[in-house]
């Protein structure tokens, strides 16, 4: 999906962020009773491009920010308001995925706090 136009990848990105805050929200109530409770940590998504690439320049727009591990990543892409590792990891791997059935290569990833 290289020749993808700002404005599709802007829907892509914008069902991906529909889908990873239903799975957060999903897991947050089913699992946990809607109580942030357990480990603490974060969740991100990588989409190993260059920023200086075409897609790496669209990315930055939506908010995409260089990693010091290369590619590119967003931070807490469900945009769920929690600290439970285990919730933003459900939602940073529904991002990916949504990314990935478009033809992006992304992959999620977290760290405990």
């Amino acid at each position: 999906m290289n020749d993808i136009t700002l404005e599709q990848l802007s829907q892509v990105h914008q069902e991906a962020q529909q889908s990873a805050h239903s799975a957060a929200s999903k897991f947050f109530q089913e699992q946990l009773g809607g109580r942030d409770q357990f480990a603490c940590g974060f969740a991100w998504v990588n989409v190993p491009v260059k920023a200086s690439t075409k897609l790496g320049r669209k990315l930055a727009e939506l908010g995409f920010r260089k990693s010091y591990r290369g590619g590119l990543e967003l931070w807490n892409p469900s945009g769920f308001g929690c600290q439970n590792i285990d919730t933003l990891e459900h939602g940073a791997t529904a991002y990916a995925e949504v990314f990935k059935k478009y033809g992006i290569e992304c992959y999620a990833q977290s760290r405990l706090d």
